[in-house]
């Protein structure tokens, strides 16, 4: 096993890239609406699906934009987990802006690639190009295949 100690680290994420504008799809065990701020928050094992993109965690908040007409933004917290294709990545929380399809998770980030294992302060994961760029005392585990 190697490890390796960086600052900031780019790779790619799934299997390449995905349509940010695909509908978004969110199943939870509630839900409760805020007509007045245009949010919904879903709580209890909440799954967020969109194209090959999958997201669960504890809670998610749904933000929409002014005039309501679409989804802005996604905030999920606890036990965050994004898969996208062979992908995994986990922290304590995310941020989704739809629009550009970048998520950001911060909270013991941590990215599973195959055998290879990557934790960082924070994650950032482009859905649109398929990459993802970690920053923040970034260490790197490569299993060799004695291990």
């Amino acid at each position: 096993m190697t490890s390796a100690l960086a600052q900031e680290t780019s790779l790619t994420f799934g299997e390449g890239a995905s349509d940010p504008t695909l509908p978004v799809e969110v199943t939870s065990e509630t839900l409760d609406v805020n007509q007045e701020d245009g949010s919904a928050e879903f709580k209890g094992n909440v799954v967020v699906i969109q194209g090959d993109m999958r997201l669960s965690a504890d809670r998610v908040l749904v933000i929409y934009n002014e005039e309501k007409s679409a989804i802005e933004r996604v905030e999920a917290t606890g036990d965050v987990v994004l898969v996208s294709g062979p992908d995994e990545a986990e922290a304590d929380k995310a941020d989704y802006t739809i629009e550009s399809g970048v998520i950001v998770l911060t909270g013991n980030a941590l990215l599973n690639q195959g055998p290879n294992t990557i934790s960082s302060d924070k994650v950032t994961v482009n859905l649109a190009t398929g990459t993802a760029q970690m920053v923040g005392r970034v260490k790197t585990i490569l299993k060799t295949e004695q291990n």
